[in-house]
């Protein structure tokens, strides 16, 4: 017995172990918990189906899944917003490997011209919010049979777009495709970069053509890059909610996301809970695809450190050309967007972009009152456009210190436990999270928090459920950043701390945190970037009293308010990237300087 106590006491003295066991439980009721929560309450009946099962609230039934899989809405429920969400994520996959995979092989293996600007303009989507270019393209290809208004390119040609191309399947896959091209040329031009160049010379030498030289050496060492690519922009178009939401809604093209939207927000929330339980079965099985290809690529050596002498292909003739191609993609992407959603937060009447039709009321005018489109104030003096900025950057503090602080002391903990099962089990429920996509975890935390538990009260309509969602669902890039710079520092110096009898806390603020300050603040400021443009993970659980920004564009696109939700997407862009240029700052991190060219 006494043996038995002494073992307790030095297991408690040392503060890693305590953290972990705190991590344990905290984690086990914030991301096991919810998950057994939610799947309980797709066997009861709620309050808001009372009248069309019969049953009375909270008793068992099977009616959810019955009228999921096997009724006459199944269709229209499930299997057709299924079919839908894999179709967008299986070709916004090839289009963000043809454009990303096509821009990295121009930057890294040809001479283009101006590939500084244009690598640093090609990653502008990946750090703006998701539906930005959803609004542009909105602004730009919307009609009248749908739109209401004409956009700018019928303005501009006096041709009226096709209701499939400015909505629905197409323009979800292509602006899903180009949001996330920067990831295909992130992984793809990484490896391009640095691979050995050693087959490709003995290729030339042998006066192997271009064409057979990429087909046979260039494609199979990508491959691995190519194949990552493919999964994880897969996962994220399955996840994707705001570009089907905006794109899709006004022709009624439902992906599961905005299938489980509509039902947490209307009449069927159990069916609801089960969609969002087969996203996350989805999101896992794409996971373990993810594992198992981690682990055929140990076989592939491209990267030896030999690239210095990488050939250039010269464009020659075609170099002008292509570069001006290349450039106009780009500007496509990044800055005609911006002048987009400057247009249309200054016109009056939808589709007329004459000056005399221009106003900077939207976004400095006072309000006129009345039924009038400008009955409210300009964003940059509207008190609630100020309440709702206030509530995000609250937020994402909020967010970014919880998550970035939890994360770090997570990382230590499990790092310095290394090998034992209590370190394993914290370290996978700490990736949890990011298994889930961001509405279906929303829908977890509406159907555990939505009634009280013992002593933990409802949350519902408080600031306090969206602070600790968004905390838990950015903790694994956090704790991940804890983890990496933890396995860089040596055990030996905290040891020499504990040596000289100084106490853990000093150890932490003195010795660790000082070592390891960049990777601690990317911590801490990664999680804020990514809270200040989510919408997904909040617009089921806001009220009016508790919006954020992202959600107030949202509700402002639903009732056809274009010119303020154009003005509020400026907004948030500005802010992020405010404070992405203050990340880059801070801790010298650029995505661009990986891949980036010197012309």
């Amino acid at each position: 017995m006494k043996k038995k106590l002494n073992h307790l006491k030095t297991f408690f003295s040392k503060p890693y172990n305590v953290l972990l066991l705190i991590f344990l439980v905290v984690l086990a009721y914030l991301v096991v918990v919810p998950l057994f929560s939610i799947v309980k309450d797709t066997f009861v009946v709620h309050s808001a189906e009372k009248s069309r099962v019969h049953q009375a609230v909270g008793s068992f039934t099977l009616y959810h899944w019955n009228r999921l899989f096997v009724s006459q809405y199944s269709n229209s429920l499930l299997y057709e917003p299924l079919m839908h969400s894999l179709i967008c994520a299986v070709f916004s996959c090839i289009v963000s490997v043809l454009i990303g995979g096509g821009f990295a092989w121009l930057v890294t293996r040809t001479d283009m011209r101006w590939k500084k600007v244009m690598t640093k303009l090609f990653i502008f989507p990946y750090i703006m919010p998701s539906w930005t270019l959803a609004l542009a393209w909105k602004n730009f290809f919307k009609n009248t049979a749908v739109g209401g208004a004409m956009g700018i390119f019928t303005a501009a040609t006096g041709i009226e777009t096709a209701n499939w191309f400015a909505y629905g399947a197409f323009p979800i896959i292509l602006v899903t495709g180009l949001h996330y091209a920067p990831f295909a040329y992130i992984l793809i031009g990484g490896v391009l970069r640095n691979m050995d160049a050693n087959l490709e010379e003995a290729a030339v030498i042998l006066k192997t053509n271009r064409l057979r030289m990429f087909a046979r050496i260039t494609i199979p060492m990508v491959m691995p890059a190519v194949m990552s690519t493919i999964i994880l922009v897969f996962s994220s178009a399955m996840s994707s909610f705001a570009v089907p939401q905006f794109l899709g809604l006004p022709v009624r093209y439902y992906v599961l996301t905005t299938e489980l939207y509509a039902a947490l927000q209307g009449t069927n929330p159990g069916v609801g809970y089960i969609i969002a339980i087969l996203m996350i079965i989805i999101s896992v099985l794409i996971m373990i695809g993810n594992q198992l290809l981690i682990g055929k690529r140990k076989s592939y050596a491209t990267v030896t450190g030999k690239s210095a002498n990488v050939s250039v292909f010269h464009l020659k003739k075609a170099r002008n050309i292509i570069s001006i191609l290349a450039g106009v993609v780009v500007l496509c992407m990044s800055v005609i967007p911006m002048i987009s959603f400057m247009l249309q937060s200054v016109i009056i009447v939808k589709g007329d972009y004459s000056l005399a039709n221009m106003t900077l009321d939207f976004w400095i005018g006072i309000s006129k009152g009345g039924n009038d489109i400008m009955d409210k104030a300009g964003i940059l003096i509207n008190s609630d456009v100020w309440k709702t900025l206030f509530n995000s950057i609250k937020l994402s503090a909020i967010v970014a210190v919880g998550a970035g602080t939890f994360g770090f002391l997570a990382g230590y903990s499990i790092v310095r436990r290394r090998g034992s099962k209590l370190s394993r089990i914290v370290e996978n429920l700490t990736f949890i999270p990011y298994l889930i996509p961001s509405m279906a975890f929303a829908a977890i935390y509406l159907s555990m928090f939505s009634q009280s538990h013992g002593i933990i009260p409802s949350l519902y309509g408080t600031f306090a459920i969206l602070a600790l969602i968004g905390t838990v669902k950015y903790l694994p890039m956090a704790s991940r950043s804890g983890v990496n710079s933890m396995l860089q520092l040596s055990p030996e110096i905290e040891e020499a701390g504990i040596i000289q009898g100084i106490p853990w806390i000093k150890r932490m603020t003195r010795i660790i945190v000082p070592i390891e300050k960049s990777t601690i603040v990317s911590g801490y400021l990664l999680p804020f970037v990514s809270s200040m443009r989510e919408l997904s993970l909040y617009v089921i659980l806001v009220t009016a009293n508790n919006r954020v920004l992202t959600t107030l564009l949202f509700m402002y696109d639903e009732k056809g308010w274009d010119q303020y939700s154009n003005a509020i997407n400026l907004l948030i862009i500005f802010v992020v990237l405010l404070v992405n240029f203050g990340v880059e700052k801070l801790t010298g991190a650029s995505i661009e300087k990986g891949v980036g060219g010197s012309n």
